[in-house]
């Protein structure tokens, strides 16, 4: 059947008929016009290149050019195990000429990596010519057609292993089967496809699922990568799960020669310590929760389970663990009630206690948020308030912990939020203010105090009356939440028209200034079109004189602390001020940085 291929230039229409689109794949394959590029894969923890991914680009001057148009044209002809394994060599070859740093990842479709062109050893005969180790050498499944056929995929697995090979699955979380293909293949490394990467610093459907998948990593040994990572706020966000691995545009685009070391502004994020807002003075995570639990293997008899219920009355389950993994759980309620029926004792006292265990236990990491904990348990069925969750570390069975603790706890940190929040945005007062300052310098963290205060917002309070004033109010409020980082800013409420905000973003300033700008448009419409067009109010001060009072602004005062800089609280509070005073002498909307300091 013919095929025409289209392609568009900018000023004219040129179309490439199969037979042309042919010729130039057959080109590229014979003369071996393919270019290799390389993007860094780092370790979140050291801030190292562990390896690279090698990509292939066809010729600049061709429709080819595209990876994608390339290796599916290829496919489409029949030659894509010919590209494959040219595309091998050429990612080897300038790897190792331009003295590439760590592993190499090499790009390999599961129906080559099984077929009949399958060249069995001719990868480890060419890593061996050019001077590389298998162990230099990851092997990347992508899944560019589907493959089912999940034994012979076990059986090249162990063969490439077997020769010192590591095994890499390319975009979990999209394609046909990549979650089977985890589970049939243990491989040692596990890419997220970057759809659940991109914007995770703002959507918890996305944050849960990456979270679930680090888990799954920690039972089965497997080393994440998160690919596709475009802003700080996703690096920060991946590095804060625990996620080992990480690629994208935001580290470093695709070169042509490897990176010999990551980009300093990268460095200096990885390395930057964030608090977070509600770390101070209340437990956040599940290990404050989790109490130390007698526990059983599933070999152990039923009776024997009994018998250890009897013995602590104060527990409602008992966790099954299997050389240190936790599989299961045997709540009292259940085993007493199965072995109160006629026979049942007799008949399965002496049978291992697998048979009456719950296998699909809550199990959740002792640095898991209590907030994310709470989901959970919202989201799983009710009779796992009283029997409780396992708790792990890395893992690894650490203990157990009580839904009935979990809601006093909530409770505990509802009531002292409320009790310290200011009733008119619910953002913390200047208890809580304090607090966090104190929890910052103490910590050592960097961090840029910015006092935000409202301009001739009491003229207008007088005139319009407090409603609007209060309305006004809440609109900074808003403003500050909207254009804030949820996971590293904290938001206070001083009093009246004052708020700070003690920023660990990286990004404040342009914040701040997007807060300005937007204040700027919104706040005209509280006042009236004639005073919109006048650009301000006519008012009587105390003495009756008429006098005019222009829109309201905002006057900003940025305080960039640095670590040791500051002994408490009030020393940061007070330069904040101090800062603002400068800010309110500049005309409108402002932004004020104290200089000594900056």
């Amino acid at each position: 059947m013919s095929t025409n291929i289209v392609f568009l230039n900018s000023n004219k229409y040129q179309e490439n008929t199969a037979d042309d689109i042919e010729k130039k794949l057959h080109d590229i394959i014979s003369n071996k016009r393919l270019n290799a590029v390389f993007q860094p894969i780092i370790d979140i923890k050291t801030a190292k290149i562990i390896g690279h991914e090698g990509l292939i680009r066809g010729p600049a001057d061709s429709p080819l050019h595209s990876p994608i148009k390339l290796f599916n044209t290829a496919r489409h002809y029949g030659l894509v195990a010919e590209l494959e394994y040219l595309a091998r060599h050429e990612v080897l070859q300038s790897f190792y000429d331009l003295n590439g740093v760590g592993k190499v990842f090499l790009n390999v479709s599961p129906d080559v990596f099984l077929s009949k062109y399958s060249r069995g050893g001719e990868t480890l005969k060419y890593i061996d010519e050019i001077g590389l180790t298998p162990q230099q050498v990851v092997i990347e499944l992508t899944e560019n057609t589907p493959s089912n056929d999940y034994r012979l995929l076990r059986e090249a697995c162990y063969y490439y292993r077997a020769m010192g090979f590591e095994i890499a699955i390319d975009d979990l979380g999209d394609g046909f089967s990549s979650l089977r293909m985890w589970s049939e293949l243990r491989p040692d490394y596990v890419k997220i496809d970057q759809h659940f990467i991109q914007g995770i610093n703002h959507d918890p459907l996305k944050l849960q699922f990456v979270r679930s998948i680090q888990e799954i990593a920690n039972k089965s040994g497997a080393r994440i990568v998160a690919e596709g990572i475009e802003t700080e706020e996703e690096l920060i966000a991946i590095r804060d799960i625990g996620i080992a691995l990480g690629q994208g545009y935001h580290i470093t685009r695709p070169q042509n020669h490897p990176a010999k070391t990551i980009p300093a502004h990268i460095k200096q994020t990885l390395g930057a310590k964030y608090v977070n807002k509600q770390q101070f003075n209340q437990p956040t995570t599940v290990e404050n929760l989790m109490k130390q639990s007698p526990y059983v293997a599933p070999e152990l008899s039923n009776d024997a389970v009994l018998h250890l219920f009897e013995l602590h009355a104060e527990i409602n389950s008992i966790p099954v663990v299997k050389n240190g993994i936790p599989v299961g759980i045997i709540g009292r309620y259940h085993i007493t009630s199965q072995f109160s029926k006629q026979y049942y004792r007799e008949l399965y006292g002496k049978s291992a206690c697998e048979i009456v265990m719950d296998s699909r236990p809550v199990i959740v990491e002792k640095s898991v948020s209590l907030h994310d904990l709470s989901d959970l348990m919202l989201q799983s069925d009710p009779q796992y308030l009283s029997i409780g969750f396992i708790v792990t570390e890395n893992g690894t069975y650490a203990g157990m912990g009580s839904g009935h603790d979990l809601l006093r706890q909530f409770t505990q940190m509802q009531i002292s939020a409320a009790r310290y929040a200011n009733p008119l945005t619910l953002l913390p007062g200047n208890v809580p203010i304090n607090e966090h300052i104190d929890g910052l310098l103490s910590t050592k963290t960097a961090f840029t105090a910015c006092y935000f205060d409202l301009d001739f917002f009491k003229p207008f309070n007088d005139m319009h009356g407090y409603k609007k004033g209060d309305d006004v109010i809440q609109l900074i409020g808003a403003l500050l939440k909207e254009h804030c980082c949820e996971e590293s800013d904290f938001i206070g409420h001083i009093g009246g028209d004052d708020f700070i905000v003690l920023f660990q973003s990286k990004n404040w300033k342009r914040r701040c200034e997007t807060i300005l700008a937007r204040f700027a448009e919104v706040a005209k419409w509280f006042y009236s079109a004639e005073e919109r067009e006048r650009g301000g109010m006519e008012v009587e001060d105390r003495q009756g004189n008429r006098m005019f009072q222009p829109l309201m602004s905002i006057s900003i005062g940025a305080v960039i602390a640095k670590p040791e800089q500051f002994e408490s609280p009030h020393e940061v509070s007070s330069a904040a001020a101090i800062a603002k005073k400068q800010a309110k002498k500049m005309i409108g909307n402002s932004l004020f940085i104290e200089q000594r300091i900056y």
